[in-house]
């Protein structure tokens, strides 16, 4: 595997899955796939969960792992071509991303939207270049529009705690204070329309997600009918997709948070998340607190799915 940025890179979802259980039950297997062997971990921006998990995974495989945060400990690096750089940007992607490929065998990068330009977002163009220039494989620790990750733990999990075999998973939107990416919503749509499951998104009018993202799954308007009968329910807020309102706050009604009414309606449902949570926004604590609760399994799953897409790279280098 050469790239590691959506479903498709993935090959079978199936196949994924029961090779990422392989792996949770023996992490230190393929410790020689990545002796002497260097990860670049490049933030664009703050992660816990990713930061943690993904150097985890790669220490599982016996690599050499180097962090560099790029507003914190480099150059600032224009991203845009043909610009006059007499600004503070000292240096631009272009020239520094080749030399990161000189110094590693595979590069993680996270680079969230800007949320201004949704052309420019829904182009990828930092994931992209370090793609097109660098020379090395390249994975996804969350870009502009899809968290691959984050969603490959997602599917794990659901697939470690449901007990049918279509399960109903349902992906609300939820209030939140602040403008947030469409990007693990994306992606988590992206990946449960590979699956056979009974896939429904919930959202108020305006919240729309891009179409090629929603797929095959059923839109409920009305939150309470989309829970009726749910085996998951998956919260996350996300900005407006759509037209002049791209990246806007449309709504923070609070009648769209989770609560233990909501998950009543449910059939005993899992509630999921993919943190970091606004508690009493997005989630109430008796919820999020609740036996059903998988916030903590699909973190520690990021560490597992993380490592089979690794593994995976190490394979074909």
């Amino acid at each position: 595997m050469k790239k590691f940025t959506n479903v498709q890179d993935i090959g079978s979802w199936r196949d994924a899955v029961k090779e990422a259980l392989e792996i949770k039950n023996n992490r230190f297997a393929w410790q020689h796939l990545g002796r002497n062997r260097t990860l670049l971990m490049i933030f664009f921006n703050s992660s816990l969960r990713t930061r943690l998990s993904t150097q985890k995974a790669a220490m599982n495989l016996g690599m050499n792992v180097m962090v560099l945060d790029v507003n914190q400990g480099a150059w600032k690096l224009e991203t845009e071509r043909g610009v006059i750089m007499d600004g503070d940007k000292a240096e631009h992607l272009l020239e520094a991303i080749p030399v990161m490929g000189c110094y590693c065998d595979l590069i993680g990068v996270r680079s969230f939207a800007g949320l201004t330009d949704r052309d420019a977002d829904y182009q990828e163009r930092v994931i992209s270049q370090f793609v097109r220039y660098s020379g090395r494989p390249v994975f996804s620790m969350e870009a502009a529009t899809r968290h691959p990750l984050q969603s490959f733990a997602d599917l794990i999990t659901i697939e470690e705690h449901k007990i049918k075999e279509r399960p109903k998973v349902v992906l609300t939107w939820a209030p939140h204070p602040k403008s947030l990416p469409q990007a693990v919503a994306n992606s988590f749509c992206e990946w449960m329309n590979v699956t056979d499951y009974d896939f429904v998104v919930t959202h108020p009018v305006g919240y729309e997600l891009a179409p090629e993202f929603v797929g095959n799954a059923r839109v409920e308007y009305d939150q309470r009918k989309a829970f009726e009968g749910a085996d998951f329910i998956y919260a996350k807020n996300w900005s407006a997709y759509s037209g002049d309102n791209y990246g806007k706050v449309l709504s923070m009604d609070r009648s769209w948070t989770v609560d233990a009414e909501k998950m009543a309606l449910t059939d005993n449902a899992y509630f999921m998340h993919c943190l970091p949570v606004r508690r009493g926004m997005i989630v109430t604590d008796e919820v999020i607190e609740s036996p059903r609760s998988l916030v903590i399994p699909e973190a520690a799953n990021r560490e597992i799915s993380a490592q089979t897409v690794i593994k995976r790279m190490l394979e074909d280098l």
